[in-house]
């Protein structure tokens, strides 16, 4: 049965922009890119890049990707700085993390997380 994630893939409406975006502003490491797809690594899970998108906006109850981070109040002040759209700030939730929400120059929703308290990986 199903193992793991191997990838996730979001739909661009323009894929240059959105590759520089993942790249130079998140900073992922870019595997490989084509014409219709770039995909980036990400703690072993790819990111991936399509067109498809015909204009901006973001879409309700779209799918989002969830990002850990070491500290959610730093990585924001520094994606702040560089332009990132936040949705919602840093913030505690009640089931132990704490998180925030951008968007991509697509409208696609990331959410970097830190979990804290009573919930922890194992």
């Amino acid at each position: 049965m199903i193992k793991s994630i191997w990838g996730i893939t979001l739909s661009v409406f323009n894929l240059k922009e959105a590759d520089v975006f993942y790249e130079k502003t998140l900073g992922l490491n870019k595997k490989y890119e084509y014409s219709s797809y770039a995909g980036f690594q990400c703690g072993g899970v790819e990111i991936g890049l399509r067109p498809g998108r015909k204009e901006k906006g973001r879409i309700e109850d779209a799918p989002s990707v969830e990002f850990f981070v070491d500290d959610v109040d730093a990585v924001y002040g520094a994606l702040e700085k560089k332009g990132v759209d936040f949705v919602k700030e840093p913030h505690d939730e009640p089931w132990g993390g704490r998180e925030a929400s951008f968007l991509d120059p697509n409208g696609n929703l990331l959410e970097m997380c830190k979990l804290t308290g009573r919930n922890t990986l194992k």
